[in-house]
């Protein structure tokens, strides 16, 4: 089928703010050394095995290339580096990468030569390092040129308290690009490439998610529970759906001890139920066409929480224009996610 046979259609990107769209502005990453992000693994290395695992400070260089370089160094394939995530190329990261290189002597890493790399750490591990193997992310964020410090103070204090947990509107590529070559692909487009498609039927699945917050957030749903929500155990992540709505059951989500979540869309049931269930398939009316799509590539149902509470949050003004700001996030969540609740961007 031939793309120009196919709809076009244009995804808006202007999920709702949770504290009002910022006036505020100040320019993000107007240097490297202004974000910085170091990872978190979430398992221990074992000091032996196949893989050699990197820990590695990059600034201003990206992941992948710097995966393909490492694997030139050590004289093996491209496909035998991998990393637990990627990092911003306009960044300070720190970041673990792992390289199959079985019954061979360890290379001489000190040796590795790449402007913006230093390879901190060597250290061998029996498995690869896979895709989202992360406990999470610490960031330290530098905004500059402010233009309205009382403005910001305010939102440094209300973020603190949780922020909607988008997906980053980078996944959706412009104008929604990346859903809509999605849609493409659910209506007969032959997409090849694994990576192209896999990101494609990421950015539809994101869409929904998303769109499901920003409609809560309008409705002012965002902390207040449906009969039938699905929560989700903050500790261990496993959900269920609400029983009731109880005092009992309010002080669970007021404790945090369970939080809300909205639907990353697949094959099945929704794990809502009643009121909730029945508010998430109105929200996400329009998108039957994502739904279906998504469902017939064989993805499940899962969850996700509705809002992301930033941990060990601190702030701190290097003077009345710059302020740096620290805070962790467990993995797949985006610091962009926060950064949008504060300022307007400057480039």
């Amino acid at each position: 089928m031939s793309d120009n046979t196919i709809e076009k259609v244009i995804y808006p990107l202007d999920f709702n703010y949770l504290y009002g769209k910022p006036t505020c502005t100040a320019r993000f990453k107007q240097h490297c050394e202004d974000f910085r992000v170091e990872e978190y693994l979430d398992f221990e290395l074992t000091g032996e095995g196949e893989h050699v695992c990197l820990w590695v400070k990059k600034v201003g260089e990206n992941t992948d290339y710097l995966a393909r370089q490492l694997a030139k160094f050590a004289g093996i394939a491209a496909k035998n580096v991998s990393y637990a995530g990627l990092k911003d190329r306009q960044a300070e990261t720190y970041q673990w990468f792992s390289l199959y290189i079985p019954g061979k002597i360890t290379p001489d890493f000190d040796q590795f030569e790449l402007e913006g790399v230093t390879i901190l750490k060597v250290i061998r591990h029996n498995k690869k390092l896979r895709t989202g193997c992360l406990s999470g992310n610490s960031f330290a964020i530098v905004l500059r040129e402010v233009s309205d410090k009382t403005e910001l103070q305010a939102a440094l204090d209300k973020v603190q308290h949780g922020v909607p947990n988008y997906f980053g509107n980078q996944r959706f590529g412009f104008d929604g690009h990346n859903v809509n070559a999605a849609l493409q692909l659910f209506n007969g487009r032959k997409i090849k490439d694994r990576f192209k498609r896999g990101m494609y039927l990421s950015a539809a699945r994101s869409y929904l998610f998303n769109t499901v917050i920003s409609q809560r957030i309008q409705d002012n749903l965002q902390s207040t529970p449906l009969l039938g929500d699905c929560v989700q155990f903050v500790a261990n992540r496993s959900f269920f759906p609400l029983p009731d709505l109880s005092d009992s059951t309010m002080q669970r989500l007021s404790s945090r001890e369970v939080c809300l979540t909205a639907p990353l869309w697949g094959a099945g049931e929704l794990t809502s139920a009643d009121d909730a269930k029945q508010y998430e398939l109105n929200c996400l009316q329009p998108f039957e066409n994502l739904q279906a799509g998504l469902a017939k590539e064989g993805l499940k149902q899962e969850r996700r929480p509705l809002l992301l509470i930033p941990e060990k949050f601190s702030y701190q003004w290097l003077d009345d224009e710059s302020v740096k700001i620290e805070f962790y996030l467990p993995s797949g969540c985006y610091a962009t996610s926060i950064i949008r609740e504060l300022i307007e961007v400057n480039a």
